[in-house]
């Protein structure tokens, strides 16, 4: 099996770059590689990358993510989140080869309490949900074989995340203001990329299971709750700490209001992955708490 991966450098494929080796030959590509091009602003050399490699599977990992900052560049995000995903969709379908693709809970309007299955109505709020919904109906209308994994507040061991952030503001303020308001499940990198080689062995020997699935830890919180789980973990290891116990005062999203709108309830329900996989999602504090130790123990 031949997999070309898109979007190495970030931390979904960093970690896929781990968890895609041993299925079969990688190549991994990222927004600098150089031999062959895979700048999605480029959407035929895109095309011609696909069809140099000629892989089996297109796993892209690649996407605009600054939330914020798609609202002033609405046409790059589209680029990133729409044309460049219908552009591998395209090629995808010509070769046969499976596209997994990764997706948001900004598809959503965050309404509600209820965790959204996967034929929810949409209703993005912001340019970043609706580019990355975009991209969604275009692999689904080129009838390439796929899977969409859509997920929220996904966080990695390499490089910034709320977690890294918390501790630092934690070790040198007295008291913190955290959103309370928001609520869903803090998702590893590592666990889409397992998640992903799952579904990748599983989708090629029955394409029947290709679809839109939900991947997204088990249980929920708020970022208030998120951050004082993580400074609790490291003032039980000695970290050290400013912000006093129960210092952590708890806001509504209106206490920080920003360009683009967030979904309130961002809760995903995983029953359907679990169910097609044969998986079972870990708690969120698993994984938050094997992240804090790879990165400060």
């Amino acid at each position: 099996m031949k997999i070309l991966l898109f979007g190495k450098g970030g931390q979904v494929g960093w970690e896929l770059q781990r968890s895609l080796q041993p299925l079969g030959e990688l190549v991994a590509l990222g927004s600098r590689s150089t031999t062959l091009h895979a700048d999605f602003g480029r959407p035929e050399a895109l095309a011609d990358t696909v069809r140099q490699v000629k892989p089996d599977v297109i796993v892209n990992a690649a996407a605009h993510t600054a939330v914020d900052k798609a609202e002033s560049e609405p046409a790059l995000a589209e680029a990133l989140n729409a044309t460049g995903p219908a552009v591998l969709a395209r090629e995808a379908a010509a070769l046969g080869a499976l596209l997994v693709h990764y997706g948001t809970d900004y598809v959503f309007d965050g309404s509600g309490s209820a965790p959204r299955d996967e034929d929810a109505p949409t209703a993005p709020l912001s340019v970043y949900g609706r580019t990355k919904l975009q991209g969604e109906q275009a692999i689904r209308a080129s009838g390439c074989p796929h899977v969409i994994l859509r997920t929220s507040w996904v966080y990695g061991a390499r490089g910034g995340n709320f977690a890294r952030t918390m501790l630092r503001l934690a070790g040198e303020r007295e008291k913190l203001t955290v959103i309370d308001d928001q609520v869903g499940a803090p998702t590893g990198a590592d666990l889409l990329a397992d998640v992903t080689a799952h579904a990748i062995r599983a989708c090629r020997a029955n394409p029947a299971l290709g679809g839109t699935y939900h991947c997204v830890a088990a249980g929920e919180t708020s970022w208030h709750g998120y951050a004082s789980f993580v400074i609790d973990w490291a003032r039980a290891n000695g970290l050290p700490l400013k912000v006093a116990p129960g210092a952590i005062e708890p806001v509504p999203t209106t206490a920080f209001p920003t360009p683009a709108r967030r979904p309130l309830n961002s809760r995903l329900s995983t029953a359907r992955l679990q169910s097609a996989f044969d998986l079972v999602m870990p708690p969120w504090q698993q994984g938050v708490e094997r992240m804090l130790t790879e990165a400060f123990r």
